[in-house]
């Protein structure tokens, strides 16, 4: 029975994923949420993504996230039959995703103006820490060096506590958005200019995060000041933390505006304090969070969870309850808007992850199918497609090539 087509706005794109772990992967990934046809290349031995827990029943839970809507090979670039077959794949191919530190493609002979040679047209994104340039340019790549490079972690903790990382590597999927929306840039490009050539994107992870950091180099650069740790609290609106209920719950809320802090006092029969010299304006609350903070927090201890939602909701003030992933799963609006669906698997019947972001009236995405087996499509690829017979594809086995 023949495949249905696959539907969503990049359909047709043809994407070679040659990048391994989290960045490249997801971005890869992005694209085929949207129709764009993936082809994840391992190394035999498998991406090191597959040794990162949670594992169940020895398989890696997060692969079948971030690799999902692809198919996979495996193929050694490091050995001379491997470069052979993947410059007989390459014309095939819209896209190439890499990771590699800089460099390596090149010692490969795989340069830019080889395969430029195989594929003109080619779009080539080139994700690493660092980027292409710079004396960093050979550091390695991991998430935690971009969050600490971009300030990230320094703002991140109590005012008396050290910096602390995120509890989940943030850079990675961070770097990953930025790109995938590079691709269909330079894809938009082409559309306007069909005949141009192909167009190499330097992208690097930590200046990813740096733009998602905007206000930082602005911060110092026209008022001297290092932007210090403040906890849970916010750096630039007052009453915003994080408060305790009394039924042991977490609360998050913000007032936003003037507007908001104006319900918010009323909700809490404190009318009184919209005219308290301390909390006249946004500045002055912020000067004077800890004593507008106190306030809050006195006002939600006194109550449940549920109550404190449905009062600040009511009253037209931001709020939301801390959730683990327990609560996002059985959330029910999460649950209507399928902001976490569930995909068939092959090894677990049905798996849960987020759904496709955004979400389009006319060529919406859709996830197809999860991170597959190692290796899992190259009958596929390298019979149907390649050509090579079963006694050629073992013998390419058994020397380490695919």
């Amino acid at each position: 029975m023949a495949e249905a087509p696959v539907e969503g706005p990049l359909a047709g794109l043809r994407v070679l994923d040659i990048s391994n772990v989290i960045a490249g992967p997801f971005a890869a990934g992005m694209l085929g949420d949207f129709g764009a046809d993936v082809l994840k290349v391992e190394l035999p031995s498998g991406d090191p993504c597959r040794a990162i827990p949670p594992h169940k029943d020895g398989k890696p839970l997060i692969w079948k996230v971030t690799n999902r809507n692809k198919k996979a090979i495996t193929l050694d670039l490091r050995k001379p039959e491997g470069i052979t077959l993947f410059k007989q794949l390459l014309p095939r191919f819209d896209v190439l995703i890499e990771n590699y530190r800089p460099g390596t493609l090149d010692k490969w002979g795989l340069d830019k103006a080889t395969l430029w040679a195989l594929a003109p047209k080619l779009t080539i994104l080139r994700l690493t820490g660092f980027g292409q340039t710079g004396p960093y340019r050979n550091f390695p790549g991991f998430a935690r060096l971009f969050e600490a490079y971009s300030g990230l972690t320094y703002i991140t903790g109590q005012r008396d506590g050290p910096p602390l990382h995120p509890g989940y590597p943030i850079g990675d999927p961070i770097a990953g958005v930025f790109g995938a929306f590079s691709v269909v840039t330079a894809l938009c490009h082409r559309l306007k200019h069909p005949d141009s050539p192909g167009q190499e994107i330097d992208l690097s992870a930590t200046e990813a995060m740096l733009r998602l950091l905007e206000v930082l180099p602005i911060e110092y650069d026209q008022l001297g000041q290092v932007h210090e740790r403040i906890g849970n609290d916010n750096a630039y609106v007052a009453p915003a933390n994080i408060f305790s209920t009394a039924d042991g719950h977490w609360v998050t809320f913000t007032c936003a505006t003037q507007n908001i802090f104006e319900r918010f006092a009323a909700l809490m029969g404190r009318p009184d304090l919209v005219k308290d010299p301390r909390f006249a304006g946004n500045a002055a609350r912020v000067k004077n969070r800890i004593e507008i903070d106190a306030y809050a927090a006195e006002w939600v201890g006194a109550r449940p969870l549920a109550v404190v939602i449905e009062k600040l909701n009511e009253a037209g003030v931001s709020a939301a309850p801390i959730y683990s992933n327990r609560q996002i799963v059985e959330d029910p609006h999460f649950i209507e808007r399928e902001a976490v669906t569930s995909v068939p698997d092959p090894d677990f019947g049905s798996v849960k992850m987020p759904g496709v972001v955004p979400r389009f009236s006319a060529t919406p995405g859709s996830i197809r199918s999860t991170g597959p087996a190692l290796g899992a499509h190259n009958a596929e690829i390298y019979g149907d497609w390649l050509g090579l017979a079963p006694a050629e594809r073992e013998r390419l086995r058994e020397k380490g090539v695919i």
